[in-house]
This record gives structure tokens, sequence and C-alpha cells, in this order.
């Protein structure tokens, strides 16, 4: 069995109003280029950057008045779903993504699967985010659906503002429009961002034990592997935080003190926050879907490097039982409250 549940029983699309008419060239599918004639829908695979990105889209295409729709949380027939789509090796994260542009299919008229490289010099970011749009376009090439991408990447001189005045001129829209909406897309997002790390700030004030969760927001968030985690560390009276929710420039200036030549920027930043919140709590736990390639390397990185802390490695796979996991988080909680005097 898996980890999966969902705690709010939802199992429907959500969807936002707006429209949008034009021509189009991100849009790809089966040899058709151009738009439908009727307002588009874009669908959003609630999984990977999704978590990173959701504010980002939501509100790029609802200033252009395009309507969203998002595929349900993460349940048990999404992850099987998945799995059954992805090749063995495919780690977790991307069988529930499949399992979410599965739920997507013939219920909007084109998916966004953006391809995200890299910011920079040793700023890159996983194979599997450079690869996403071609890998689902093949898995699903049988299906009719149609895919709309974008493309950042700052080694090749290609960064995420032109790559959504791209995105906004293959929606047929004007670029004034397309640059104002992206603007204020930006702005929404770091507004979120900011608002959610000011929020757990506070909560570092707060009495009690803590633990950082040093994870990807798409696994941490994931009703299938993170949230069962953080909620039943919550119901065993432990305050979860996260590594992940930091001021992103200021991480990866310290994420250089653990290793400075880590390349991945999701993890510098992941690292840059165990720097900075070590000392703020009292134990941590290492987060991944198996069998993530750079989770797997850095995760063994901060087991060597980070000391004087407790540290539960916990890898999560498909055949992950609620039991086993809860068995190893009930040890290891007993571990902190034993070596801190609390049992």
């Amino acid at each position: 069995s898996a980890l999966c549940y969902n705690s709010q029983g939802v199992n429907t699309l959500t969807h936002s109003s707006g429209r949008a008419s034009g021509r189009q060239s991100n849009f790809t599918d089966s040899g058709d280029t151009a738009m439908d004639k009727h307002h588009p829908t874009i669908g959003l695979p609630r999984a990977m950057l999704y978590y990173r990105y959701r504010t980002l889209w939501q509100t790029f295409f609802r200033e252009l008045e395009i309507p969203v729709v998002t595929s349900p949380l993460t349940d048990r027939s999404i992850l099987e779903q998945g799995t059954a789509l992805a090749i063995d090796e495919a780690c977790l994260s991307l069988k529930i993504y499949l399992g979410h542009v599965a739920a997507l299919v013939r219920k909007c008229d084109y998916i966004l699967i953006p391809r995200i490289s890299s910011f920079g010099h040793h700023r890159n970011m996983c194979t599997r985010f450079e690869a996403l749009p071609d890998l689902t376009q093949t898995v699903f090439r049988d299906s009719g659906q149609k895919f709309l991408t974008y493309d950042v990447d700052e080694l090749s001189k290609h960064g995420e503002e032109a790559a959504f005045l791209d995105l906004g001129r293959s929606v047929g829209c004007p670029p004034k429009a397309v640059k104002r909406a992206y603007q204020r897309a930006k702005k929404a997002e770091l507004a979120q961002h900011k608002a959610e790390v000011q929020a757990q700030e506070a909560l570092f004030r707060q009495e009690g034990l803590k633990i950082l969760i040093a994870a990807h927001s798409y696994v941490a968030e994931d009703p299938c592997m993170g949230k069962p985690v953080t909620d039943y560390l919550r119901g065993a009276g432990v305050l979860p935080l996260r590594a992940d929710l930091v001021d992103r420039e200021g991480a990866l200036k310290h994420s250089r003190e653990l290793s400075p030549t880590c390349k991945w920027e999701i993890n510098r930043e992941i690292l840059g926050g165990i720097v900075q919140h070590r000392a703020d709590v009292d134990g941590m736990i290492l987060l991944s879907a198996f069998p993530c390639g750079p989770d797997a390397m850095v995760n063994e990185l901060i087991l060597r490097r980070v000391k004087g802390i407790p540290i539960l490695n916990l890898v999560l796979d498909s055949q992950s039982g609620a039991a086993g996991v809860e068995t190893r988080l009930e040890s290891f909680i007993d571990i902190i409250r034993f070596k801190e005097g609390l049992l």
C-alpha cells in the first residue's frame, strides 16, 4: 500500500474563468498548429513544479482572461495510473505527475508542460524538468491531447520573462498585455512566497519540539508523499517546518557553507535553509521520492556534513506503507525526546 490519502475528499477539477483568442506557436499536438476557435482552457497538473509556480501561472493566465483547470489532489488512483504510464526507473514524483496529466486529458484544450533548464551558472534544474515536455508528449502521443510549453534556460540567454512573453504571443495576446500580465504574476508570486516565509519564521519562535523537513515543495505538499508525514508529526505534538520556505537568494548564498559546488537550484535552496535554521530545530527529516538522483547525492552530503542534530533519511516510493513510515517517525521522535530528557 502507499501513503496516499485525500484529507478533503476532493476529486473534482477546479476552474477559473476567462477568455482568449488568437494564434499560437508553443502549442504542440499531433499536427494541428492553430488554436481552436472557441476560448481554450489551459490545464495545470497539480504536481512537480506546480507547487512552486502555481501563483505565477494562475495569475498570468487570469490577467490574460484565459480559463484554467487544475487536476485534483493526488489520490491512490492518480498514483496508480501514473505508475502504469511511467517506466519502472522513474521517480515517484514523475509517476504522480503523469497521473495528474492523465487526469486532465480531454478535460481541457491544452495542458501546460514547461521546460525549465537553468537559472544561470551552477543554477541547474534536474534533467527531468528539461525533458518533461518531450517525455509527456511521448507518453500521451495517442491521446489526441494538445500541450503548451515555455522554455527557461538562462545559460542559453533565455530567461523567464522572455519565456512568458513568447508564451503570451503563442496564445495571440498583445505584447503589452502579456508583459503586464507577467509583471503582475511575478509580483503576486514573490508576495505569496514572502508571506509563506514570514509565516514560518513566526513558527520558529514558538515553544515545543520542532523538526525541519528538507524536501522539495512537490514532495512536502503532496497528499501522497509529504502531507501524511507532516500530519503525523503534528498529531504527535511536533511542529514540522520546511527548509525550502526561506528567502531564495539568501539561501543560495548560505548553501555554499555546505557545498560550494552543488549545481541544482532547488537543492541549493534547501541546503541554504538548513544552514539558516539547523540551530532553531530539534531534529531534521530528509524527505525524498525514490529514486531521485539529485536528492540521493545531496542528502548523503547533508548526512556527512551536518553534525550535532538527529537526522532521519526517509525515502518514499509507490510501495511505502503508512504503518512502516509511522513506525520510523515515532522512533525518531522518541530519540529526540530521549536526547533532550523529555522521556
